[in-house]
């Protein structure tokens, strides 16, 4: 039983590990309060508690990933933009529940997500891509079809709640809160059935558009059966969500004790649970396989706004807490730009280097304001 469990356990040690600290911080409680430790070793715990986190999400990436290679296509990246997202929904629904009452959370890690997608990762793609193998092609109608869903469900999630007045400070009305969640499911829901039993096809690289680099792909995966790795997905993200408010704890203090930007935040957030789903990207940008990073790239942008909306308003409704999801005028003019430059940069066939520059501007401009907007 020991030689069958060993590899087992030396595999999934980073959820093993998760696991460990999280009972830790448990026992430890009060005793490890930012306020109590002291800067020095508040930074190591935070460092530590970020790093365990994000290998019990790369943990989740990984048999979501096995789950792709066992479904295909177009199967594979919904499944994994579904963990992904799933993890930002129970992180950010954790932070509410437990942490300080900050209104401006889930917008400001939602729009961090756009941002980080949409032109830092789009951007990297295209550029890594477009310097390697010159035009990339991808599937036309698979991204216009992503587009056509997120440009009116951010435009109303983000944008109208700035401009109406019913409730005040970028915030919704309980009608307004009914409606959003009610467009944002059920044009997401329409998608997943377009997606996966309407056109699945279009949503796959082009037939003529031969894979110049194999060594990337996953399927050289070793999968198991379905229950292990659904099993195992659940196992690292649930410790995951019940880490949430240690680590809210401590990127507060950091935040209030370096006077950083309240939104830094909820960028942090974001960068950790798309590390592991911006490797994947890269690697089948790399692999001259752009309609994967495309679909992963947009299909985050997509499912954040469309599932992440309706969950954190739910959770904030029992809860009774206040959400503000409209964005500043800066912010709004850059989701602008952002949504634009996306329609110019998938209105062909083909991609470039000089697009993916484009885009990285895009998100520089978002950095620099995080920290003088």
């Amino acid at each position: 039983m020991m030689f069958t469990l060993t590899p087992l356990l030396r595999a999934e040690k980073a959820t093993l590990l998760i696991w460990l600290v999280f009972v830790a911080l448990t026992f430890a409680g009060d005793l490890i309060k930012p306020t109590a430790v002291g800067t020095a070793i508040s930074w190591l715990l935070l460092g530590g508690i970020f790093a365990v986190m994000l290998a019990a999400v790369f943990r989740v990436v990984h048999h979501a990933e096995c789950l792709a290679v066992i479904f295909g296509e177009p199967y594979g990246t919904l499944i994994l933009t579904l963990s992904v997202i799933g993890i930002e929904v129970a992180l950010i629904t954790a932070v509410m529940l437990t942490g300080d009452n900050n209104p401006t959370l889930a917008r400001d890690t939602m729009f961090s997500v756009l941002m980080i997608v949409m032109n830092g990762l789009v951007g990297l793609s295209l550029l890594i891509g477009g310097l390697r193998h010159g035009l990339q092609v991808f599937n036309l109608s698979g991204a216009n079809a992503y587009l056509v869903v997120l440009l009116p469900v951010a435009i109303v999630s983000l944008v109208m709640p700035s401009f109406t007045t019913s409730a005040p400070g970028g915030g919704l009305s309980a009608l307004q809160t009914v409606f959003m969640i009610g467009m944002s499911v059920v044009l997401y829901g329409i998608f997943l059935v377009y997606q996966t039993a309407g056109k699945p096809e279009i949503f796959r690289q082009p037939a003529d558009e031969v894979p110049t680099i194999a060594g990337s792909d996953v399927h050289h995966l070793e999968t198991k059966s379905i229950a292990f790795h659904v099993l195992w997905l659940l196992l690292a993200m649930l410790p995951l969500v019940l880490m949430s408010k240690k680590l809210a704890l401590f990127v507060d203090f950091k935040l209030l004790e370096l006077g950083a930007p309240v939104a830094l935040g909820g960028f942090l957030v974001a960068a950790m649970i798309l590390t592991p789903e911006a490797l994947a990207a890269l690697d089948a940008a790399r692999a001259n396989k752009l309609q994967r990073a495309v679909n992963i790239c947009l299909g985050s942008a997509l499912a954040t706004i469309g599932l992440t909306v309706p969950a954190v308003l739910i959770a904030a409704h029992f809860v009774g807490l206040p959400i503000e999801l409209g964005l500043g005028g800066a912010e709004i003019v850059l989701l602008a730009m952002t949504l634009g430059i996306s329609i110019l940069t998938f209105v062909g066939t083909r991609t470039n280097a000089l697009q993916g520059v484009v885009h990285l501007a895009a998100f520089m401009t978002y950095v620099f304001l995080i920290f003088d907007g």
